[in-house]
């Protein structure tokens, strides 16, 4: 049994990027879904798709490179099961001056900071990526 997942797969990620594989893949749940579907959005990865093996069903995801450069620079798992963070929607974070962006999960879903900003809600400030 894992403690935090959303941490798993972030870890799982990084090592994939450090390590310039093209694909990683996750177990499947629905919030690391809309974690991907974001994180797609905002160009951070290439794609991203469900697959099954037999009972279990995981996560795709295809990371992204030009060339030696990565898409993805760094990312931190900032809201933890020992502590969670909130934030008002005047106080949501700005990752590296706006270079990056932080994952926020509100009453209206799973959404980019920015976005949140501007539908004028706050929430968990699960993960900063940049």
């Amino acid at each position: 049994m894992m403690t935090d997942p959303i941490a798993d797969m972030l870890t799982r990620i990084r090592n994939a990027n450090s390590k310039f594989h093209k694909v990683v893949e996750i177990p499947f749940s629905k919030t690391k879904q809309s974690i991907a579907k974001v994180l797609l959005d905002e160009g951070f990865i290439a794609g991203v798709e469900e697959g099954t093996d037999g009972a279990r069903t995981s996560l795709v995801i295809k990371l992204k490179y030009e060339g030696k450069l990565r898409a993805i620079n760094g990312l931190k798992r900032v809201s933890k099961p020992g502590l969670r963070v909130y934030s008002k929607k005047t106080e949501l974070p700005r990752v590296l001056g706006g270079l990056g962006i932080a994952v926020v999960s509100t009453p209206q879903g799973i959404m980019p900071g920015k976005k949140a900003r501007e539908l004028g809600i706050g929430g968990e400030v699960l993960l900063s990526i940049w």
